[in-house]
């Protein structure tokens, strides 16, 4: 019997929903050690009370909502840009860097913005004319320093590119003439080549020119030779045939 009023705490604490007196109810009954709420069922005297289910787990807490990313020019610039309501007044690009001087004529404020790749860095947000002036000025000088190196990389690269080409043409200009060089001596040896074998045989023509020469001079000597043979034989037979005409 002592063991009741622990039960009926185990009941009303069932009822509320509490998950810790649950568990204070199952230590009270340790011999036992079967879950509270069947526990509270075994010790209930009248028949008729009804038994009360297992309270439901409670739901998880919802997460604590993200806190919203705090406001910057920055943003605010971009989301006017994108909405339109905004005017570029000048603007100035040295290399990836650059200043613009914008106007929201809904208002007259004026946003001096120094950026990166068309990526905003910097806004100042002024209502001051003279002052969105002198900002932009600062911003446009400030991109030009920022800019230097790039530029200078800009350079570099295009010289770099440039002397390659020109590296390469010269190499082709460099092969040409090499070419050149060995096609002409190539041809210069096979013209003395040439010039050799025809000097070789001009001095055999003139050699076999000068036999032939000897030979027609020989036979030239012969030929007149036979030739005034032939008028000595010839000429005692006429004159004699000359003395028997004129005898008769």
């Amino acid at each position: 019997m002592k063991r009741e009023p622990l039960c009926m705490v185990g009941r009303m604490l069932v009822v509320a929903g509490v998950l810790s007196g649950l568990t204070a109810c199952a230590g009270a009954q340790a011999p036992d050690q079967r879950p509270a709420v069947v526990q509270v069922e075994k010790d209930n005297k009248d028949p008729a009370a009804p038994v009360t289910p297992p309270a439901a787990a409670a739901a998880p807490l919802p997460a604590a909502a993200a806190e919203p990313a705090p406001a910057t020019t920055v943003a605010e610039l971009q989301q006017l840009i994108q909405s339109r309501q905004v005017t570029e007044l000048r603007t100035t690009y040295n290399g990836s860097y650059g200043a613009s001087l914008l106007f929201k004529s809904e208002d007259l404020t004026y946003y001096a913005a120094l950026f990166q790749q068309k990526n905003f860095w910097r806004v100042v947000k002024t209502s001051s004319e003279s002052q969105a002036e002198s900002t932009y000025r600062a911003f446009s000088q400030r991109s030009a320093e920022l800019a230097s190196t790039d530029l200078q990389r800009i350079k570099l690269q295009a010289e770099y590119a440039y002397n390659e080409r020109l590296l390469a043409k010269r190499n082709a200009e460099l092969n040409t003439l090499q070419a050149d060089a060995a096609l002409r001596k190539d041809q210069e040896t096979q013209v003395a080549a040439r010039q050799a074998q025809a000097r070789q045989e001009t001095q055999a023509l003139n050699e076999q020119q000068q036999d032939v020469r000897q030979q027609l001079r020989e036979l030239q000597r012969q030929i007149k030779a036979l030739q005034a043979q032939q008028a000595d034989v010839g000429q005692p037979a006429t004159h004699a045939r000359r003395k028997t005409s004129s005898g008769r």
